[in-house]
């Protein structure tokens, strides 16, 4: 019965794979929801800086501010790479990899050098590994992102765009689509295209600034970007949760199918080992 040891040993290492999965699943199950509810909390206050910038920028069209200035020449481009900082989450990060490659591929063959800004220990290892310029990084965000810990990077890229040294930015992530889907995001952070600078309001009006409305436009252009980045994050912590609940679940079920295949070999081998016993003492009976 050394075969049927040996499977044994196999279905007992299934099952402590198995234990292992269902409590990830349920872990980040629940982490899932409290990560859709931060989602959700952000939106609105990204979206209402967007519309005070917008308006304001209408209202002021004689406004000028390094980060609203537009390149006719693109020669550097920054990239704002979002992945998550732990694996066993299915395909998210390569996905989001497949599309921030796809980018930089587009940008060299168009002579564009590329900085790029990681935010994630997967995305920042895989920079690493293709051996780009990494300008700047933060990993280890935990469940809930910090806005200290974006700023660093964040302001890495804003300042080099308004001193010239970039042209473009852009940002890739994981945008949280609904539980069972996820899908990469490119979105150009700088310069602001006209879709970005839509206001809401019909009518306009003017404003009282204090001190003046250079520095309030200003202050609202880095709020904005970085409730931009803060809202990228918190889309791809949640699907990150969402992604790994999935995989674990499937990873159980797997495992499951696989003990219930195990099983029925066990049972056929002990099966055909009793019968040849059987028949060995019914052979030696019959002889005697």
């Amino acid at each position: 019965m050394a075969v049927g040891k040996e499977i044994l040993t196999k279905i007992r290492s299934v099952q402590n794979t198995q234990k292992i999965t269902r409590a990830m699943q349920m872990v980040s199950t629940s982490k899932m929801r409290k990560t859709q509810e931060r989602m959700r909390a952000a939106r609105p206050y990204a979206e209402k800086v967007r519309s005070v910038m917008a308006h304001l920028a209408s209202a002021n069209t004689d406004l000028e501010h390094p980060l609203l200035a537009r390149r006719d020449v693109i020669k550097r481009a920054g990239i704002l790479l979002i992945t998550s900082d732990k694996g066993l989450c299915g395909g998210l990060n390569a996905n989001t990899l497949k599309r921030f490659y796809a980018k930089v591929s587009e940008l060299q063959a168009q002579d564009v050098a590329v900085d790029v800004c990681a935010i994630g220990q997967k995305g920042l290892a895989a920079c690493q590994r293709a051996k780009l310029n990494v300008v700047a990084s933060a990993v280890q965000l935990g469940d809930v992102p910090k806005l200290e810990k974006l700023i660093g990077p964040l302001t890495v890229l804003l300042k080099q765009y308004a001193e010239g040294e970039l042209d473009a930015v852009y940002i890739v992530y994981s945008r949280f689509i609904n539980t069972m889907k996820q899908e990469p995001a490119l979105e150009q952070l700088l310069p602001l295209t006209d879709e970005h600078m839509v206001s809401e309001h019909t009518h306009s009006w003017d404003y009282l600034y204090e001190p003046n409305a250079t520095d309030v436009m200003e202050f609202l252009v880095k709020r904005y970007l970085e409730s931009v980045v803060y809202q990228s994050v918190a889309e791809n912590i949640a699907s990150e949760q969402a992604a790994r609940m999935v995989a674990m679940k499937a990873a159980t079920d797997n495992a499951g199918n696989a003990i219930k295949q195990l099983r029925l070999v066990y049972n056929k081998s002990r099966q055909a080992a009793i019968t040849k016993e059987l028949s060995e003492i019914v052979s030696g009976a019959a002889a005697v």
